[in-house]
């Protein structure tokens, strides 16, 4: 298990393909070097929306790079340009070796000088849509499980990209996917 890359972007204002006006700081862009974790999340990194996004229990989101193949397929059929980026599904760190379906809450990603709890999954929101370039992919996530997931900070410290990982197990009463689906059968 391995961080491919660390994301951070500030709020910015832009203008989604279908012409909606977004703040939002989930246009991501991988940084260099080690970077500071704190308990609200990566030093540079912004959410537009605490209400739904950051603080204590969402502070770093991560995401398998395992699941970027089938997001550049679907954009390619819905005629949306260019190639997908680390950081393109929002998330602080993009990961591989690690699906949603081997994570449980409470699991705890160690990392050489930090520590990091799952908390929850990801829910995707029409900002997902808008940065995506096409209006079904909220829908997409939701059918296909690819959430990724947040972390809550347990140990302060630095990451990098390249930095290997590993999962310690807690509990394993609730995985991450069936929470995931679960709420998203409630909203459908």
């Amino acid at each position: 298990m391995q961080i491919l890359s660390v994301n951070t972007a500030r709020v910015e204002h832009f203008v989604a393909t279908s012409g909606q006006a977004l703040d939002s700081a989930i246009r991501k862009r991988s940084r260099s070097g080690r970077i500071a974790v704190g308990p609200l999340g990566l030093e540079g990194d912004e959410q537009a929306d605490p209400s739904v996004h950051g603080g204590l229990s969402k502070a770093v989101y991560a995401y398998p790079q395992e699941h970027y193949a089938f997001w550049q397929t679907v954009r390619s059929q819905a005629k949306v340009t260019g190639d997908l980026q680390p950081g393109d599904c929002g998330e602080n760190l993009t990961i591989s070796g690690l699906l949603e379906s081997q994570v449980w809450l409470g699991d705890v990603l160690r990392f050489a000088d930090c520590e990091l709890i799952v908390s929850e999954p990801r829910y995707p929101c029409y900002k997902f849509n808008a940065h995506m370039g096409f209006n079904q992919a909220a829908k997409l996530m939701a059918q296909s499980g690819y959430c990724g997931f947040y972390l809550a900070v347990k140990r302060e410290g630095a990451i990098a990209a390249g930095e290997a990982f590993e999962l310690l197990p807690g509990a394993r009463e609730v995985g991450v996917v069936e929470l995931f689906k679960a709420k998203m059968k409630k909203q459908a």
